[in-house]
């Protein structure tokens, strides 16, 4: 049997680490908001709420900072029932009004859609996301929502970089801010400075009602877990390489690479104060 003292001393560690980790969420969260201008005053943010730990988290952060913030915004939780089979359409709707959250179920079958036109046994997730984000894109841009926030976080950012890199042959990841390409939305990812595993530990420890995806969730061999198994294996062998490249993503110098639309290099010429007349 564990004596007392030590159990009360362990909860009371328990209790000091997620505190640390709350607070560590909030300070980056607010770090992004500010570095990026995410949300201003008079907002009204949809947070985009899928029932993952991603989304979770940052709709329980987000809720913190709006107490304390400089400017006054709005927050609405928007989530898209996707008509899956089995899915606990109670889960979410129960949270929110338990919490007091303002929310919005949409409803719309793109579970037929997606298994009507992708092969069994082919990548679900591309053609699922492009419907889930067109119907949320709608809602938001019919309903006065200035900013739509997203739950990717730093890893997300990282592993979508390095999809980009080795299969589309582009340099390109998700930015923190972005206005949507049909200019109606601008979205925001208040969750890029977080870590992956800092998030997790903190959905475990609010004991959010997390829904799993049915539809993708149960697919082998996709790109991403390719590329975070190799991310993976280098923090464990580089400890510190995850987080330099985090940092080389917000320190671009186009000078330095082949991208002929962000840098005139036609036009480089050498000082000629400086040239040396031959006689």
């Amino acid at each position: 049997m564990i004596p007392e003292a030590l159990r009360e001393g362990d909860g009371r560690k328990v209790r000091y680490d997620f505190n640390k980790l709350q607070k560590r969420l909030r300070r980056q969260v607010g770090e992004a908001i500010a570095d990026y201008g995410m949300i201003e005053e008079g907002d009204r943010v949809m947070v985009c709420l899928s029932g993952g730990k991603d989304s979770y988290a940052m709709l329980d952060v987000l809720r913190c900072l709006q107490r304390a913030a400089p400017v006054s915004f709005e927050l609405v939780a928007v989530n898209l029932d996707q008509k899956q089979p089995g899915f606990p359409e109670q889960v979410l709707p129960d949270y929110l009004r338990q919490e007091g959250v303002r929310f919005e179920i949409l409803q719309q079958d793109t579970y037929s859609v997606v298994k009507r036109l992708i092969p069994e046994g082919k990548t679900t997730c591309g053609l699922c996301s492009r419907l889930r984000r067109g119907a949320l894109y709608d809602y938001a841009a019919a309903n006065g929502m200035t900013k739509i926030a997203l739950g990717h976080h730093r890893d997300d950012i990282i592993e979508t970089f390095f999809l980009n890199l080795f299969f589309g042959g582009t340099l390109k990841a998700m930015p923190p801010k972005l206005r949507s390409d049909d200019g109606r939305n601008m979205v925001i990812r208040p969750m890029a400075y977080c870590r992956e595993s800092d998030i997790a530990r903190y959905a475990a420890e609010r004991a959010f009602p997390i829904i799993p995806c049915n539809l993708c969730g149960s697919q082998q061999n996709l790109q991403r877990q390719t590329i975070k198994e190799m991310l993976a294996q280098w923090a464990r062998q580089h400890p510190g390489r995850i987080e330099t490249i985090f940092r080389s993503l917000a320190n671009v110098a186009p000078s330095q690479l082949l991208d002929r639309s962000l840098f005139e290099f036609g036009e480089l010429a050498t000082d000629d104060s400086r040239s040396v007349e031959f006689v």
